[in-house]
């Protein structure tokens, strides 16, 4: 029962354009037929005259022009027969015949005809019209009402299908059959769910090969790179092994969340307390500000995953100082850098695309993997940038 719907407006439309042609139809067979009527009076006042003035003897109906109204006697010329239509005194409708009668001009000959009738049935044909147009747009906007549910429930089949693509669910499709304007659309919504998938899965069974394939060899040179002798170039090798290791456990991560297969495994968490915790786990200096101690029922080990990858982008591609709001079932993490790019606000994140060259460097995986556990837990992430500079991250748990 939306009035703004599509289904309203085409029924308040036909019903618009109903209104219209039976107004218009009716003031056509009104003037019609009140100019039939006033031709038939003016025809028999004519013919009244022209009987009074063939009379033996001269015309009975000689009158005072002076008794004949005010606009009718304005007319009279000399010699010219005047048929006019009006109202007497009494306010009665009559279609006079005069012609002037005699030298000087102060008498006439003049037949009225009355038009009462005829008026009083032209107003009765009105209301009769009225009534019918009436009944016509009582069964007019039922019927167009019906009639516009049909394509407006295309439409909403359409709107939800589309809906479905953009929360996940790329295997939705509509299936509209036919050839009008609705059926294109709802074939391009189609072929571009089709090729949204097509792309996606080429993509995640890439990101997973890739991870899978790199495990045997990274394991390897885990072993191997822990054999070597101590010295600034062992060093430097175990570190850039621990990078690789650290992208592989990424790459695996991402493959397990664009598989579904994770399921989060709720307790009751304190927020201020595992905030902290991840930002140290992971060597970052952060602010954790929080009113009072707020406790959420959500996966820790998750949710720790958010954090982490949210701090350490906020450590690697902003500015110090880094700092954790957190409230009841809200994070907020901030830094103090150049911001999210417009296209990362614009489009989410995207695997292995850091975004600007400003916000330094890296895979990135730790948004992509932050949004991924952020949708397991059931939680909203949010990127944004503040007014006054800086990344802001936002996450909302949900209730519990």
């Amino acid at each position: 029962m939306n009035p703004s719907s599509l289904r309203w407006k085409i029924a308040a439309l036909v019903t618009l354009a109903s209104t219209v042609v039976a107004a218009v139809v009716g003031l056509l067979v009104h003037r019609a037929t009140w100019q039939r009527s006033l031709a038939i009076g003016e025809a028999r006042a004519v013919a009244a005259i022209e009987k009074s003035l063939a009379v033996a003897g001269g015309p009975a109906d000689v009158v005072s022009v002076e008794e004949l109204p005010d606009a009718l006697a304005a007319q009279l010329r000399p010699g010219e027969r005047v048929v006019w239509y009006g109202l007497d005194h009494r306010d009665e409708p009559w279609v006079w015949a005069v012609q002037p009668y005699g030298d000087d001009g102060t008498q006439a000959v003049s037949t009225q005809i009355s038009m009462g009738s005829e008026l009083r049935g032209l107003y009765a044909l009105d209301r009769n019209m009225a009534k019918a147009g009436l009944l016509a747009l009582a069964g007019v906007v039922p019927v167009s009402v019906l009639a516009a549910e049909l394509p407006n429930r295309r439409l909403r089949r359409v709107a939800r299908t589309a809906r479905r693509i953009a929360g996940g669910d790329l295997a939705a499709r509509i299936g509209a059959r036919g050839r009008d304007e609705i059926a294109g659309i709802s074939a391009a919504v189609d072929s571009m769910a089709a090729s949204l998938q097509h792309r996606l899965l080429a993509e995640q069974r890439f990101t997973a090969d890739v991870a899978h394939d790199l495990r045997t060899p990274l394991m390897g040179l885990v072993a191997v790179a822990e054999l070597l002798e101590e010295g600034e170039t062992a060093d430097l090798v175990r570190d850039r092994v621990r990078v690789l290791r650290t992208l592989v456990e990424d790459l695996l991560e991402v493959s397990r969340l664009d598989a579904g297969a994770e399921v989060a495994e709720r307790v009751r968490v304190p927020l201020a307390d595992l905030a902290a915790e991840s930002a140290a786990r992971v060597g970052v200096t952060a602010r954790v500000l929080a009113a009072g101690t707020p406790v959420a029922e959500t996966d820790p080990r998750r949710l720790d995953r958010v954090l982490a990858n949210l701090v350490l982008n906020a450590h690697r591609h902003g500015a110090q100082p880094v700092e954790i709001t957190v409230g009841d079932r809200l994070i907020e993490v901030r830094d103090r850098g150049p911001g999210f790019p417009p296209e990362l606000l614009a489009e989410g994140p995207k695997r292995f695309r850091t975004g600007a060259a400003e916000r330094g460097h890296g895979h990135g995986l730790g948004l992509t993997i932050a949004l991924g556990q952020a949708r397991v837990i059931g939680a909203e992430l949010t990127l944004s940038n503040a007014p006054d500079g800086g990344a802001v991250a936002t996450l909302r748990l949900p209730a519990g």
